[in-house]
């Protein structure tokens, strides 16, 4: 009986795990949508490419 306990346990830990992880998935995909209907996309690029330039001593 242990056992069938056991696999019950597991199955029920798998299933939160791929719970939050949707969840998390779909909060992610909600922000970035955000961000784009608001135009941040331009603004993001642009400071990714000050870090890499600093990063990288080109600028």
């Amino acid at each position: 009986m242990e056992k069938s306990n056991n696999k019950r346990q597991l199955k029920w830990s798998e299933r939160n795990i791929w719970l939050i992880r949707i969840t998390g998935l779909l909060i992610a995909a909600g922000f970035i949508i955000v961000g784009i209907n608001r135009q941040e996309v331009r603004t993001v690029l642009v400071k990714a490419i000050r870090i890499c330039l600093e990063c990288i001593g080109l600028g």
